[in-house]
């Protein structure tokens, strides 16, 4: 993780580089009107002042990176148009996996979690290196679910991750919604899944619909639920009370459904499989209004896949307009509370001196119109510019 922001340092180079804009909201809910940034090297050291601009984003709304806790980089359709499930080589799956990385980061997500896969690794370092463009990842590299194996082996496999530079653990507590969303893995590996990775200092994100799955990992001491389509108010309460993080996807779904062409009777991508996909958005829905009345911490994911990449910011959209989130709200759990379910909270997500400097501005003012998301016109990454 350390390398993670040195090689940022390195990058950017040491010159002062000055941003102006119409407005700033700093990712913890405060807003500064015409606001300046001064930025050095690849952090920021101050706000406000008189300083000449070098990029004046007038009319614009400047905002920490973006963050996007759920990704799914590798994912990506076929030479039919089709979502692409055969075999490719490492290489190949690369090159996907940069190309939808890069659409990303010129989206304004200059920070990502991928929700894994083993080219996560090489295409992280690759990014910190300075040969590709991308966003900071995060991954998990793989995936644990029922099949991973008894408690021990699922330890087993847990401290090799460690090993191989995994950053989370992701693991899945239920079946998918076109499944039905049922409890899947045993409790036994459950707490086996959450214990080890407490034991090797990594989070761990829990793929859980429906309430037994999340209570059973919550209860282990994961760090987050993703999805949570089907929980119940208790559950809600029990995050709240342990300091778990939630993660309510909606782009993932209209994503599904408005591509359904690209991914219909691919495995369980059914006709029944949709119609649970669009029972499923209303539920969505509930249970964000339900957990927001229930103090839980809510960050912003997207499960990005094939169809969403480069569109991520889409999920503020819907968190506003379908779930009854306010735009400042939305935007603090694509910012610093996103930051702080990665456990980077005093790194980025916030505009404010030694953090580094993330800014992503767009047109407009998204607290009036949170349309104004889609309309990115400006993207710094570590101090450099890569968007304007």
């Amino acid at each position: 993780m350390r390398f993670l922001f040195l090689a940022a340092a390195v990058a950017a180079s040491a010159q002062t580089i000055v941003v102006h804009a119409d407005r700033l909201l700093d990712g913890k809910g405060k807003i500064i009107r015409n606001a300046t940034v001064t930025i050095e090297g690849s952090k920021i050291v101050k706000i406000g002042g008189k300083a000449k601009a070098d990029y004046d984003l007038k009319g614009m709304t400047l905002m920490p990176g973006w963050i996007d806790t759920h990704t799914h980089p590798t994912w990506h359709f076929g030479e039919d148009d089709r979502f692409f499930q055969g075999r490719e080589t490492p290489e190949q799956k690369l090159r996907y996996a940069a190309e939808n990385a890069k659409a990303t980061l010129l989206a304004g997500f200059t920070t990502i979690q991928s929700l894994g896969d083993p080219v996560d690794g090489p295409l992280r370092d690759s990014i910190n290196k300075g040969e590709r463009e991308g966003p900071r990842i995060l991954t998990s590299l793989r995936q644990i679910n029922e099949r991973s194996g008894d408690p021990e082996k699922i330890r087993e496999m847990i401290r090799q991750l460690k090993k191989d530079g995994a950053d989370v653990v992701k693991l899945f507590a239920t079946a998918s919604i076109r499944d039905g969303g049922k409890q899947t893995m045993t409790n036994e590996q459950i707490d086996a899944t959450c214990g080890e990775a407490k034991a090797q200092g990594l989070r761990a994100v829990v793929h859980a619909h429906a309430t037994d799955g999340a209570r059973a990992a919550i209860l282990a001491g994961c760090t987050g639920i993703e999805h949570g389509t089907m929980l119940d108010d208790a559950t809600l309460d029990l995050m709240r009370e342990k300091g778990v993080y939630f993660d309510p996807n909606f782009l993932v779904l209209h994503n599904y459904i408005e591509n359904k062409p690209k991914y219909l009777n691919i495995g369980n991508y059914t006709e029944e499989g949709f119609a649970y996909m669009e029972k499923a958005l209303p539920l969505v829905a509930d249970v964000l209004r339900r957990a927001r009345a229930h103090h839980v911490m809510i960050v912003l994911g997207t499960d990005a896949v094939a169809g969403s990449h480069g569109r991520n910011f889409e999920e503020f959209i819907y968190r506003v307009r379908d779930g009854g989130d306010k735009p400042m709200d939305a935007i603090v759990s694509g910012t610093s509370m996103a930051a702080k379910s990665l456990r980077l909270g005093d790194k980025i997500g916030t505009v404010a001196p030694g953090f580094e400097a993330d800014l992503v501005a767009v047109e407009g003012n998204p607290l009036e119109d949170i349309t104004a998301v889609r309309k990115v016109a400006f993207v710094m990454k570590g101090g450099k510019v890569v968007k304007h």
